[in-house]
């Protein structure tokens, strides 16, 4: 792969739907650690994941992101909720989405990957090891052929 190749991997903004600063804070720093160039945008709850993906309101002018990593459990309407509603449209539905959560429940993994996750990750404890997931989750995604955002709402 040339520079330029690499480059247009690296492009892709990074969706973060968060809603708890520590882990706000933790992938900021991780992303700076590990020198990663794709842009994050964060958003705090899943109505603001969905006014970004579906780019209402202050999103207006957000770029489509090529990935989404989405907590669980978050204020205004949830993770699963918002996974509901991404891949019910026809705009969103192929997002490649990585659920990062603090829950070990098998229940809320099924039904995760039932709403069409592409990954289910336990958020690791310790910085070293939190930076070493989103590590793997960059180099993965980067790596992969992701499908096209769909721009009919363009």
């Amino acid at each position: 792969m040339n520079a330029i190749e690499a480059q247009q991997r690296d492009d892709f903004v990074v969706l973060v739907a968060e809603d708890d600063e520590h882990d706000i804070v933790a992938i900021r720093r991780a992303w700076r650690t590990l020198g990663i160039r794709n842009p994050l945008a964060i958003v705090h709850d899943g109505e603001a994941c969905l006014d970004y993906l579906f780019r209402r309101g202050q999103y207006a002018e957000a770029r489509r992101p090529g990935l989404l990593l989405l907590d669980l459990n978050m204020p205004r309407l949830n993770g699963l909720g918002a996974l509901r509603a991404i891949r019910a449209d026809a705009a969103t539905a192929r997002l490649p989405v990585v659920i990062l959560t603090t829950s070990k429940a098998e229940e809320d993994r099924l039904r995760s990957y039932d709403l069409g996750a592409n990954a289910y990750i336990v958020k690791p404890v310790g910085f070293d090891n939190f930076t070493a997931a989103l590590r793997t989750i960059h180099e993965f995604w980067n790596l992969v052929e992701r499908p096209e955002v769909n721009h009919d709402r363009d």
